[in-house]
């Protein structure tokens, strides 16, 4: 009995053995397996917080109309911005047809009919917009990225209209039915009645008839380090070598992958070109599997939206853009900072870039600017040699450095026909 009984206590003590050592080889506490192929990465260090997708997918402005030419504009995160979003995002939209944009008068609807119009910049797949508001699915509708959302009435009509833009030019989607009466469209339009009133020009840009209050800010800021991100990138760090550049900029590689690091500007630049594709590829899943990327590369260092979703022959671009409070933080030549980039091939990253600059938490001073509007911004656009060529006019912060961190400028913007986005001075 004795013997047994040892035999079955070797027998446990063996098996707790072989157990204890899967896990130490195979397991972290916490964390899935570590023997993880060479496409995958392990999240080492906390460094930014992570976020969901459904956060970032959101419009970079709504233009409220207000019949006889009278329009205002609420930015993301504002009072009355955020109250009509979120009711909104609480109806639902049905029973899509196809209609052509010949067909809709679009300067008559801006210029005499109550309504809002959310914009979305380069457009949104509509997979994605499912997540954010109550769109039912539809085969053919599906298919398309969105870069406008209109919602008006119609005199003398007791159901509201709402019309989706495709960013494919002149196909428009209106909701056979939307769960909006033209009382709920009134209600929401009359909170830009006492609001600073803007012009329409050309239905391209809108141009606000006195100046805007804007706040300056200036706040302390910390930076990510060469070795958190070099840590992060690569699936062994150990067997990477460092390369410093005449430029001072950094770069390590481990012969497939190189992470660039720009010291100057604390701007990194990551490229994986064996990038092994994961499978089919669209839009939609290519800004999921950005996301994923930066909740566990470096997490994000502040407010963002999602601005680009772009498709190219080999590889999709996605590009992030940061907010301070209302208004998007510039990207520019001089100081790299406002956005973050991301190329995929067929759902997995191959280039990541980033700033490692974050906000501290901690002391932040603000002071009120004035941006100028009416007279004096339309004299400032006409000595402007591009005026011709302006789609686009928004408030937007200007970043630079100082000694107590980093102060954000607001400046207008003037985005051309190009693409390209420069500051008015």
């Amino acid at each position: 009995m004795k013997e047994k009984l040892k035999t079955a206590l070797l027998v446990l003590l063996v098996t707790s053995s072989l157990i204890q050592s899967y896990f130490l080889m195979y397991r972290l506490p916490g964390s899935d397996s570590i023997a993880k192929s060479a496409t995958n990465y392990i999240k080492t260090d906390d460094m930014g917080p992570e976020e969901r997708a459904e956060n970032l997918i959101y419009p970079d402005r709504m233009i409220i109309h207000m019949g006889g030419n009278k329009h205002t504009i609420f930015y993301p995160h504002s009072t009355f911005y955020n109250l009509i979003f979120s009711r909104l995002q609480a109806r639902s939209f049905d029973s899509f047809q196809r209609r052509s944009i010949q067909n809709i008068d679009i300067n008559e609807l801006r210029s005499q009919n109550d309504g809002i119009e959310l914009t979305f910049a380069s457009g949104v797949p509509v997979t994605l917009l499912e997540r954010v508001m109550q769109i039912q699915p539809d085969a053919l509708f599906q298919a398309e990225q969105i870069n406008r959302i209109w919602i008006y009435n119609v005199k003398n009509e007791s159901k509201a209209h709402a019309l989706f833009f495709s960013t494919e030019g002149g196909v428009v989607y209106e909701a056979g039915k939307a769960d909006l009466t033209a009382q709920d469209v009134q209600q929401h339009v009359d909170f830009g009645k006492q609001w600073t009133a803007y012009t329409s020009t050309k239905g391209s840009y809108y141009i606000p008839e006195v100046d805007i209050d804007v706040m300056e800010v200036e706040f302390e800021i910390g930076v990510y380090t060469t070795e958190q991100m070099h840590r992060s990138l690569f699936f062994d760090p150990s067997i990477t070598r460092n390369i410093r550049e005449k430029d001072g900029s950094e770069i390590y590689t481990d012969s497939k992958r190189s992470l660039q690091v720009r010291q100057e500007q604390k701007w990194m630049s990551y490229t994986d070109p064996a990038a092994l594709p994961a499978g089919e590829s669209s839009a939609d899943t290519d800004v999921l599997a950005a996301v994923d990327f930066v909740n566990q590369h470096g997490g994000w260092n502040g407010e963002y939206r999602l601005s680009v979703v772009g498709s190219g022959e080999e590889e999709n671009g996605v590009v992030f853009q940061q907010y301070y409070g209302a208004y998007p933080v510039l990207d520019t030549p001089q100081f790299k900072y406002g956005v973050m980039t991301l190329n995929l091939q067929q759902g997995t990253v191959s280039a990541y870039q980033r700033s490692l600059i974050y906000s501290k938490p901690g002391s932040v001073s603000k002071k009120m600017k004035k941006l100028p509007g009416g007279d004096d911004l339309k004299a400032k656009l006409k000595n402007e040699e591009i005026i011709s060529a302006i789609v686009d006019l928004y408030p937007a912060y200007q970043p630079s450095l100082t000694k107590k961190g980093m102060q954000l400028t607001p400046v207008w913007a003037v985005k051309l026909q190009n693409g390209t986005v420069t500051v008015l001075e």
